[in-house]
């Protein structure tokens, strides 16, 4: 197997957070910890990945912070993965790749669910960037900038 190129020292954030969530069975896992499912067991059940794979990318999700361990909520011997607030930041990630697919995808019939409020069961609208003053944003109206050198402090 190859080994694949680090990202974790460069300098672009995009490519950093791939290091930590950039592959599928990671964003697959995350996913469903957001559905609620927390056991290696279930994890492997609903993915159908294979357990070596499976293990490698549960230790890879808990070393980057993404998700921790604690003992089974039921009292057993078994240890749950949770989602840690690192990991539970991941939603936007998530909906805003749920939501290019459903706008994208050359079958969109063929998607079994929709993501909807919980409150009144109604379709969650588009995810927006929008400017410091509300304004909406498209990919022409950002660009990218050196970040200001931090100040010294004067002895």
């Amino acid at each position: 197997m190859v080994k694949r190129t680090s990202f974790e020292g460069d300098a672009c954030p995009i490519a950093r957070s791939l290091e930590a969530i950039g592959d599928w069975w990671s964003l697959l896992i995350i996913r469903e910890a957001l559905f609620g499912l927390r056991r290696f067991g279930e994890f492997q059940t609903k993915l159908g990945m294979a357990k070596n794979i499976l293990t490698v990318r549960l230790r890879a999700l808990v070393d980057h912070g993404i998700l921790a361990t604690a003992p089974a909520s039921d009292g057993s011997a078994y240890q749950e993965y949770v989602l840690t607030p690192k990991g539970r930041g991941t939603f936007p990630i998530l909906v805003a790749l749920r939501q290019w697919s459903e706008e994208f995808d050359d079958r969109p019939a063929e998607i079994a669910t929709i993501l909807v409020d919980r409150k009144n069961g109604r379709p969650v609208r588009k995810l927006e960037l929008r400017a410091e003053n509300g304004r909406l944003l498209s990919q022409a109206d950002t660009t990218v900038k050196p970040r200001p050198a931090p100040r010294r402090r004067s002895a």
